[in-house]
């Protein structure tokens, strides 16, 4: 976990790709931190199978504007639903009103997320509900969805 004293602002899966990638300035090393503490509750209550939502932490993952939409889209996915990343970007076209916008956008953005597992970009899968690649792996990321009874192929 990573904060800025306030804001989750990074949450990684050992050996996941893109480590720290974007957290800006030097994240506190405090572990009694508060935000600390309401992310490990959340988690806990994740992993028994419950349903926490994403919005109940105060998050702050730094990426660009878009890489921030996609990231926001990511948080409003039901917990045990799937999106692929062709939804995403037909959604993100109608929501910002955009001309064009390619699944491999969305899916660069979506690797990207600095805050794995709440921010559920797990959640994504191919067209024809594969599996498709994952910052953690794909065996992590079989394993969230099976968590979460989400169907995929």
């Amino acid at each position: 976990l990573a904060s800025d004293g306030s804001y989750i602002t990074g949450l990684w899966i050992e050996g996941q790709k893109y480590y720290m990638n974007g957290v800006m300035g030097r994240p506190f090393e405090e572990k009694e931190l508060p935000i600390f503490k309401m992310t490990a509750n959340w988690l806990e209550r994740y992993f028994a199978g419950q349903k926490p939502p994403p919005q109940e932490l105060t998050l702050k993952p730094e990426g660009s504007e878009f890489a921030k939409k996609i990231w926001n889209m990511l948080a409003e996915i039901p917990y045990g639903e799937s999106r692929s990343y062709g939804d995403l970007a037909r959604e993100y076209k109608e929501k910002y009103s955009v001309d064009k916008m390619s699944a491999r956008a969305v899916g660069n953005a979506v690797g990207h997320n600095p805050i794995s597992i709440i921010i559920p970009c797990h959640r994504v899968i191919g067209s024809k509900s594969q599996l498709t690649g994952y910052a953690a792996g794909v065996e992590i990321k079989r394993f969230l969805l099976n968590l979460e009874n989400c169907p995929f192929s």
